[in-house]
């Protein structure tokens, strides 16, 4: 049985973000009294100067307000890295007569370094642009309108500004019962952006950072609400919604079709699992067809293998990879892709039971491949290894990617800002590192060692999930090894995600707790597939 909430809806839009031509010098928005602030970028010093450089908009409103705004750069230390942030809250007189040149005009000038002015550095400006204008109505800004830009040029800045505010302006969903939580960031204007380019990139980053936010709603949710049975109902509900097709498929249809490494993880919960699939078909032909597999673990305890306290703390998100295949598959039905599109996911809980599954055991996954089990708390590779074979089965995918937060292996060796990016496919491997590098969410390709292979092989079963001789390590590596075994002859790329899809603070436009890293890179992806 699904679990109700009281918690704030799931697929909640981000602020608006439009584009407005003009510039500050002449622009009408901030004399309406709908402007709460005004941003402009800075940047650092060039070689053999001390003084910032003022970019586009910077003079114009320093002339405006008549401040001087290298005095202030100086006497604040500003430097223009990029996301650096000054506000000069600038007064209202009261019962004067004395007439201030800001008087009409928006009572926060913001200064905002821009760095290079280029990808990652416009995307944390934008992202210290929001966390500076909680709770304020509207922001007009000429962060990364600078004039020498051509058309596409510009487009991709203001897509890359919009993402970076869009994203560090998500507030986590909250049962609490105060008013505590931090307020909503303001609707961007981005000033001095003309015609239709800029304003479709705009409308693609939107789109990118909406599919962040789902999956950071998902992933937030306490697994005291978000069991199997309540993300396939938020699947089905956000699918039907746009138009797609949606299957559900309970314990009796996973137990007739013979999905025994879904069932059995999902076997010592009071919650049963699910497997979801949603598919997008475009208006026209001629596409590909993209699969994502994404691991739905909705609480991990490590079943009878059970984790230390401290290790199930975040185990919540450990259905990240689910929610960021059904945001992909959301995103690019909003998006218009070109490219069929099909989110699979398997969704189980991980507890501990009367009927848990067992160290020893031997499963049958679909299609009939047999597997020893050596360890309970590995059981994210199960369930995808089911959604895997049945994929390449029955769906018939020209490109096959499954997305999980599988191994702590990965996190250790890559660390907390990259993915570990795992295919025999060359031409597969530079398309999703070049979105990686697009979209700001890295990837790094890791190799799928042939000697490791020994480590998946068993002398009762046809596979191992685990390896027995620990000395192998590689437990990344391992764990892709032994999915490989279950996508055929597909393209196939296997994404680990356990580093990036979770932060401890707030850094740039990543957000504490869960990131919904994942999401955008795919867009990014599909969007550049040919």
């Amino acid at each position: 049985m699904a679990r109700t909430s009281t918690r704030s809806p799931i697929g909640r839009t981000p602020p608006a973000v439009t584009v407005w031509g003009g510039t500050v010098a002449t622009t009408t928005l901030l004399t309406d009294g709908s402007t709460d602030a005004v941003a402009v970028p800075v940047a650092p010093a060039r070689a053999g100067d001390d003084a910032l450089r003022p970019l586009e908009g910077t003079a114009e409103a320093a002339a405006r307000y008549g401040v001087d705004l290298a005095e202030i750069g100086e006497r604040a230390r500003l430097t223009g890295a990029a996301g650096e942030i000054y506000v000069l809250q600038l007064p209202r007189p009261v019962g004067s007569s004395v007439t201030l040149p800001w008087a009409d005009l928006p009572p926060r000038l913001v200064l905002v370094g821009v760095g290079s002015g280029r990808g990652a550095d416009l995307r944390r400006a934008g992202a210290a642009l929001a966390r500076s204008s909680r709770g304020l109505r509207r922001v007009v800004t000429t962060l990364g309108a600078e004039a020498h830009q051509d058309a596409s040029a510009a487009a991709t800045a203001a897509r890359q500004v919009a993402e970076g505010y869009l994203l560090a302006a998500y507030v986590p969903p909250t049962a609490a019962s105060t008013n505590g939580a931090p307020t909503d960031a303001a609707e961007l204007v981005l000033l001095g952006r003309d015609g239709s380019r800029a304003t479709a990139a705009v409308a693609e980053g939107h789109t990118a950072a909406t599919a962040t936010w789902l999956v950071r709603d998902l992933a937030t949710t306490p697994s005291s609400t978000k069991n199997p049975a309540w993300l396939a109902d938020q699947a089905k509900r956000l699918a039907t919604k746009a138009g797609l097709e949606v299957t559900v498929r309970g314990t009796r249809e996973l137990a007739a079709e013979g999905f025994g490494g879904i069932l059995a993880v999902g076997a010592g919960s009071a919650s049963t699992p699910r497997l979801v699939t949603v598919s997008y078909t475009p208006t026209t032909e001629g596409g590909r067809h993209v699969v994502v597999v994404g691991k739905g673990i909705t609480f991990d305890t490590g079943g009878i293998s059970i984790k230390p306290r401290e290790g199930m703390v975040p185990m919540k998100t450990d259905m990240t990879g689910a929610a960021v295949a059904l945001a992909t598959v959301l995103g690019a039905a909003a998006a218009g892709v070109a490219h069929r599109v099909t989110a699979v996911l398997p969704l189980a809980e991980n507890h501990v039971g009367g009927a848990s599954y067992r160290p020893g055991d031997v499963l049958t996954m679909w299609g009939g491949t047999t597997v020893e089990i050596a360890n309970t708390d590995a059981e994210g590779r199960l369930v995808l290894a089911d959604a895997l074979a049945w994929a390449d089965a029955t769906l018939d995918p020209d490109v096959l990617i499954d997305v999980a937060t599988l191994t702590g292996a990965a996190t250790l060796g890559l660390g907390k800002q990259h993915a570990a990016l795992y295919s025999a496919d060359d031409d597969l491997v530079t398309a999703l590192l070049a979105a990686a590098d697009a979209s700001g969410e890295l990837a790094w390709q890791m190799p799928l060692v042939e000697e490791y292979e020994e480590a998946v092989r068993s002398e009762v079963a046809d596979l191992r999930h685990v390896p027995v001789d620990k000395h192998i390590g590689g437990g990344s590596i391992t764990a892709a090894l032994f999915l490989r075994h279950f996508v055929g002859d597909r393209r196939w790329a296997h994404l680990d995600i356990a580093g990036p899809a979770r932060a401890t603070a707030d850094k740039h436009e990543v957000t504490e707790g869960a990131t919904g890293f994942g999401a955008r890179l795919l867009l990014r992806y599909l969007d550049d597939l040919r």
